[in-house]
């Protein structure tokens, strides 16, 4: 392998520096199922409780249980509400809107069905 040039050496210096590469070891990490979050929070802090609405059409359940709960400052927060806005528009550019209204989501047939 031939030895960078100074200009090749000093690129990748500079891109070293601003871009940091993290080494995520999810070895460890629980992957579950949610339909349903709830967001709370205090003056510091900001909670999210997610899980499994095992009835999300019709009645609702007496109670819903909790599966996980995330707690992280606001500054974490706002990052993440940017990561998920980017990986959602990017979805939506491949596959269409995403429609939150699930009686919109419905197929007329099916809705036609339930009203009689």
């Amino acid at each position: 392998m031939a030895d960078k040039t100074e200009a090749e050496t000093k690129a990748a210096e500079t891109d070293e520096a601003t871009r940091r590469t993290l080494h995520i070891d999810a070895t460890d990490a629980v992957s579950s199922y949610a339909n349903f979050c709830r967001v709370t929070g205090t003056p510091e802090e900001l909670i999210i409780d997610v899980g499994l609405n095992s009835q999300p059409v019709g009645p609702q359940p007496d109670s819903i249980r909790i599966n996980q709960r995330l707690v992280m400052n606001y500054y974490t927060a706002k990052r993440l509400l940017g990561a998920l806005q980017m990986s959602i528009q990017r979805h939506e550019a491949a596959f269409g809107v995403l429609e939150t209204d699930v009686q919109k989501r419905v197929q007329p047939s099916a809705r036609a069905a339930a009203e009689k």
